[in-house]
Formats: structure tokens, sequence, C-alpha cells
């Protein structure tokens, strides 16, 4: 058993701490398990609470530019108010519910390049402590997967998947942040739109699926976005290759004003994509690893593969560097 940190706020003789994490990704509005691993250091300490925090990497749009930043984005308190006796060696084990829009950072087990974390907090006699990140590996939920899934039997590619900081307008969101999925067209639509985004916004109630075009623009005409909103049940049965199809088709004509894209307080799903305060799509895409990966239709439906000589472990490396790299100065 290795203790990740001596945590420093109690000094020299305090106890250590470990979150373990359950195997298997979790998927959002389902269950996170696995147990606080404690080590009591040279004399009793009283535990008051034990809490995990969420946290993401997300880009944040500002007048300087664009940079990223750690978002807290839920808590929850697993255990406490007991004491633990010099060098005992406890387990406390949890399971809580994460939110529905929490990210997908996986698909069939090959990362998408998008990080979360899950850090422990120990309050130990009036001190209070935050541990190290540990990287949280999300699924996408059923929905999700068979639409990526369609994507894919349609010809469309990953390009990269990240967080931005903001709201959607017209939707459910409940985050201060959602999840962007940026896809290359197929060979169908790839004279007539450079890229489009996908975000999923989960509910108990089923899920919103956001599409949004960057159109190639004509002789004449400059290029500009489009936006559209489709919403399905968790397990709806549908032909999901032609389901996705049209919802492209209806995407590529639907005609929306090019203009700011900023913070959208209309009801309207189609008033635009609200992405808290950024320009257009211009420059604000991130390169990185993500970008060497490419989504293709397999034996086993939808797979992440690797092209250019990039590999999934390169991605896992920008995770940990993240996570090292880390202070506590996340935005709450």
């Amino acid at each position: 058993m290795v203790f990740k940190r001596l945590l420093g706020s109690l000094g020299v003789g305090g106890p250590t701490v470990d979150t373990v994490l359950d195997p298997g990704p979790a998927r959002p509005g389902g269950a996170l398990t696995g147990e606080v691993r404690l080590k009591g250091g040279s004399a009793d300490f009283d535990i008051e609470h034990i809490t995990l925090e969420l946290v993401a990497r997300v880009e944040i749009e500002h007048e300087e530019g664009e940079s990223e930043g750690g978002v807290a984005f839920d808590r929850f308190t697993v255990g406490g108010g007991f004491r633990l006796a010099e060098g005992e060696e406890r387990a406390v084990p949890f399971s809580v519910t994460l939110p529905w829009e929490t990210p997908v950072t996986e698909l069939h087990g090959q990362p998408l390049g998008v990080v979360l974390g899950v850090r422990t907090e120990l309050s130990v006699a009036g001190a209070r402590d935050k541990g190290d990140l540990d990287p949280l590996a999300v699924g996408p939920l059923p929905a999700q997967e068979a639409i990526l899934e369609a994507l894919g039997g349609l010809g469309f590619g990953f390009r990269s998947a990240d967080l931005e900081y903001g709201r959607i307008g017209g939707t459910g969101q409940q985050l201060p942040f959602y999840q962007e999925i940026e896809i290359t067209p197929s060979p169908q639509y790839a004279h007539q739109v450079n890229e489009i985004e996908v975000t999923f916004l989960a509910s108990p109630a089923g899920l919103e699926v956001v599409l949004e075009a960057d159109k190639r623009g004509g002789f004449l005409s400059g290029g500009h976005d489009a936006l559209t909103r489709f919403t399905v049940g968790h397990h709806e049965v549908r032909d999901w290759n032609t389901e996705v199809d049209g919802w492209i088709r209806r995407l590529i004509e639907h005609r929306a004003s090019y203009g700011t894209h900023g913070a959208h307080v209309s009801g309207d799903p189609y008033a635009g994509h609200g992405h808290g305060g950024h320009d257009g799509h211009e420059g604000h895409h991130r390169s990185g690893p993500g970008m060497g990966t490419v989504v293709a239709a397999g034996a086993a439906g939808l797979a992440v593969g690797v092209v250019g000589g990039m590999v999934a472990a390169e991605v896992v490396d920008e995770v940990g560097d993240f996570f090292e790299g880390d202070d506590e100065g996340d935005e709450g």
C-alpha cells in the first residue's frame, strides 16, 4: 500500500491518505465507488470529515485570449467523525453519484484527451488539507455511445475533445462548463462544413444533443456557424445511422445567423450556442494529442484509432502532467 502524500498542514508525523477508485470507467449520473485509505501518524488524530472534490481541466475565454484552469464541479462528504489512532490503518468505502453532465473521458477504453480528477480533502483537528488529484475515467451513456458510433459509421472523424467554460443558451445545462467533441465531416459533407461540434447534456429525463457546424463560405459569402438541438431518451432504440444522418442534414440546412457567441438567454433552442462570451470559433480549438486520433467504424463499432504516430499513452501523459502541475487554486 502506497500512501501518496503527507498532509502538509499537519506537519511531520501527521496521517497520510490515498483514494483508490474501483476499476473501470464510471458513467454520467452513475455511481463512483472506491475507498479512502488512511494511515495514522505519530499521534492520535480526530478526523472531522473526508471530502471528495471533482475537478475538470477547462478552457476559459477572457479578454487576453484563452487559458486552462481547474474547475471544481461537485463535492461529497464521505466520512469523518472518528479518531484515527497512532499508526492505525483504516479504509473508508464510498459510493457517490456523478452529475449527469459529467464529461466523457474515454470511448472503448481509448482516452479522448479530456482531464478529470478526484481530489481528497481531509479535515483534521481544525486543519484542512487537499491531497493529490487521482485521474477519473468516465465512459459514455448508451445513447451517447450509439450516437458517436453512428457518426463513425457515417464516415465522420474524431478531431479532439475539450471542455469549455460557459453556458449554451436554450438548454437545461447545469454545470458551469460543457464538453465539445469536435469531428471532421464525412466526404459527403466535406464541401459544406469544416467541422462539426457535438455536445451532450444529460439529465435524468434524457439526453440533449447540441450540434454546431462551422460552415464553409460560398464564393461571395463568408463561412458561418449553424446550430441545432435534439432530445433523445437514455435507452431509446432507433436506426441511429439514419437518425444521425438526418440530424446532420438538418444542421447543415439550418441557416443560423453568424455573429458573436455571447451568453444567450433566449428560450429558443436555436437562438445560439452560448460559449461564455467568446466570438466565433476562429482560433479557439485546442491542438494536442487529441488531434492525432481519429474516429472510425470497426467490427466492434466506433473506435478511437491512432494516426500520425500519436498514441493513447501521450494523452495519458498529458493527463498526468496536468495533475502533477495542479495547485490548489481551482476555480469553484
